[in-house]
């Protein structure tokens, strides 16, 4: 596409280097989704306009993302979307449907926002589903048309009115100062922790004060508790915080908070050695391809700590467990991608050869206790990539 049709491609234009969602009021996002409307009335109106049922979304391919990367060592790098777009249109079989969608959700969108509420997506496919059965049949055609209408009208998903059903958690040497006054001590609470809100406004209001030396990001909720159970912040001065598998937006907002509000403070990961514990790690790191009109606002500088392939030593023969087919498809988008750290990859090869996975808890070989002993270990050894 020629540089001077970059503006014309969109219906809002940004920064012609890179695309972003911006962060915007209701009545902003309200106006564009009236912008959008007027101008395919007025193509409709004009027999001599060629594509009156084409709407130009941002490409949300691996072709289109690139990595942002830092400039310096604890720098953070993000993956971004270019300027190359791809059509939902009304004439094309396998498209039509879709075109259709974006519409019926800008329109429960531009009324989400009048009234005032937030609604999470799964919420959304109910109400979709209800309304319009033919076109939302499952929660997959609501989550692909909320990310088609951030591309089209390049405002964030919580812009829309939409937020995340969040999963996450934090305990350990931080206090959390809400906007009323309210105040959370979250070295005091029990193993389950505090529970991080979807409300990514109400997370922006929040302030931080810590005296945690470390970060550590954990994959999995009973690991999680296990080292909250410990209290292993009491004589590793750490903040744990986990999103209970895949990241979700609210837990990585938060932590991206964190790593904003305490630039000194290293954030290591805790993941099982297999695939999908890398691509969880990766997700926390750089983003995603499918928001990467937002991932700059999520991604942070995540170090693993472990499992790594040094780590296997640790672990009896047989708590190894074979490589799943859903894991050689994540290992192989993964070895794909032009993003992934020489050392990463060479971990994920060895995953490959082997044909084995294994899980953190293996350590519990050497007793319920070792988990603690093993991450403050690596931490204070440097053992981390």
């Amino acid at each position: 596409m020629a540089e001077g049709s970059v503006a014309d491609a969109s219906l809002f234009g940004a920064d012609r280097r890179l695309c972003s969602a911006d962060v915007l009021p209701p009545a902003e996002v309200r106006a564009r989704i009236e912008v959008a409307v007027l101008n395919f009335l007025a193509a409709l109106a004009d027999p001599s306009a060629p594509a009156i049922s084409v709407l130009p979304l941002i490409s949300r391919s691996s072709a289109n993302c690139s990595l942002r990367r830092a400039l310096l060592t604890d720098d953070v790098s993000s993956v971004y979307l270019s300027y190359a777009f791809c059509k939902r249109s009304l004439t094309r079989t396998n498209d039509a449907k879709a075109f259709v969608r974006v519409w019926k959700m800008m329109e429960i969108c531009y009324k989400i926002l009048g009234e005032g509420k937030l609604v999470t997506q799964r919420e959304l496919f109910y109400k979709l589903l209800s309304d319009s059965p033919n076109y939302f049949s499952c929660q997959r055609h609501v989550n692909q048309t909320v990310q088609d209408v951030v591309s089209l009208l390049r405002c964030t998903r919580q812009s829309l009115g939409i937020v995340a059903s969040s999963r996450g958690a934090l305990i350990g040497r931080i206090e959390l100062h809400g906007p009323e006054e309210e105040h959370v001590d979250c070295s005091i609470l029990g193993p389950s922790g505090h529970a991080i809100t979807g409300d990514l406004n109400l997370l922006r209001k929040f302030s931080f004060s810590s005296d945690a030396r470390y970060l550590i990001l954990v994959e999995k909720d009973a690991i999680f508790q296990r080292l909250a159970e410990d209290r292993i912040y009491n004589h590793l001065p750490c903040i744990l915080i986990t999103a209970k598998g895949y990241p979700d937006i609210a837990t990585r907002f938060i932590l991206h908070r964190l790593s904003q509000t305490f630039p000194n403070m290293p954030i290591f990961a805790v993941v099982d050695w297999n695939p999908a514990g890398l691509a969880i790690l990766c997700t926390y790191k750089y983003g995603s391809i499918s928001m990467g009109l937002e991932s700059y606002r999520y991604a942070c500088n995540v170090k693993w700590l472990g499992l790594r392939g040094d780590d296997l030593q640790l672990i009896p023969q047989s708590a190894y467990q074979e490589l799943k087919p859903r894991d050689l498809q994540i290992a192989k988008s993964l070895l794909s991608s032009k993003f992934l750290l020489d050392k990463h990859r060479a971990e994920l090869t060895l995953m490959v050869e082997t044909g084995k996975r294994a899980e953190i808890e293996a350590l519990y070989s050497h007793g319920f206790d070792f988990l603690g002993k093993y991450i403050a270990r690596k931490i204070v050894q440097g053992d981390y990539i």
